[in-house]
């Protein structure tokens, strides 16, 4: 089966410091961009994070302090990864909960707005996990019949990545050919950040996934505790998650619509079955 788009679709990886989604940084970044007719157009950039590399990570990667040093910076390559990225559905290895997070992370702390409204996004190794439980390279080789040269590497990471998910179509047929079946095949659960401090409930309402308020709605616990959104904001949390914790406020403190009369109307008229 095909990869069903209606419209570009974006496979990207990452290569960062570490694992710390608030603090931690990209070192590489891989595009694939797949359009519906199936033209492709790819760019990898090596970036200097502005800290150093740890070598528990460099060990990993195989990138060095030494050789970003002289790369361009993120807030440098922002507004061409958005750009590259814009209007387009997102997919990676993991990038649900690691590479979209800390890819937003980064383009906020760049002063470009980063949110997924009319976005989807496939996250490979959720329907790998899924199906059979692997790792990349193990994927790779289950799906595809191949090695997986350069495992790590942003820019072989991303395209094994496209691969696999067009093996995966072929393999299994109950997952769907579009972006919004695959999307939602992918998801562990609905989150209102990337993070996942921030769920959704069965009635589509956001509540917290932590502390002493897990499982509460935020709207009742900013009723209850209005210094809560106060402390989470200057506290070490993901900027997405505070955006989504603004937009919450800001939701909250916004006037009620007043009903015009006819709405009033039609609203007892649904209320006791004039109609």
């Amino acid at each position: 089966m095909k990869l069903n788009l209606e419209k570009p679709i974006v496979f990207f990886d990452l290569e960062t410091t570490g694992i710390n989604i608030g603090t931690d940084k990209i070192v590489e970044i891989a595009i694939l961009k797949v359009f519906p007719n199936g033209n492709k157009e790819s760019k990898t950039w090596l970036v200097n994070p502005e800290i150093e590399i740890p070598k528990e990570a460099s060990d990993i990667h195989g990138i060095t302090n030494e050789q970003v040093v002289t790369e361009p910076t993120f807030k440098e390559l922002a507004s061409q990864v958005s750009e590259l990225i814009a209007g387009c559905d997102l997919a990676g290895f993991n990038s649900n909960r690691f590479d979209i997070p800390l890819l937003a992370e980064e383009l906020m702390r760049a002063g470009i707005d980063f949110d997924m409204n009319n976005r989807k996004a496939i996250d490979v190794q959720v329907i790998f996990h899924k199906k059979e439980q692997r790792t990349l390279s193990a994927g790779y080789q289950f799906y595809c019949g191949k090695e997986l040269e350069g495992a790590h590497g942003a820019e072989a990471d991303t395209n094994a990545t496209y691969e696999i998910l067009l093996a995966q179509l072929e393999k299994y047929e109950d997952i769907g050919t579009s972006v919004d079946e695959l999307s939602e095949f992918s998801t562990h659960g609905k989150r209102a950040d990337f993070a996942g401090f921030i769920l959704m409930n069965d009635e589509d309402q956001e509540i917290f996934s932590f502390g002493k308020y897990k499982g509460r709605t935020v709207e009742e616990v900013f009723k209850e505790n209005p210094g809560y959104n106060a402390w989470m904001q200057n506290a070490d949390f993901p900027l997405f998650t505070k955006k989504v914790l603004r937009e919450i406020k800001e939701r909250m403190s916004a006037p009620k619509k007043t009903m015009t009369d006819e709405e009033k109307l039609n609203a007892l008229q649904q209320k006791f079955n004039l109609r």
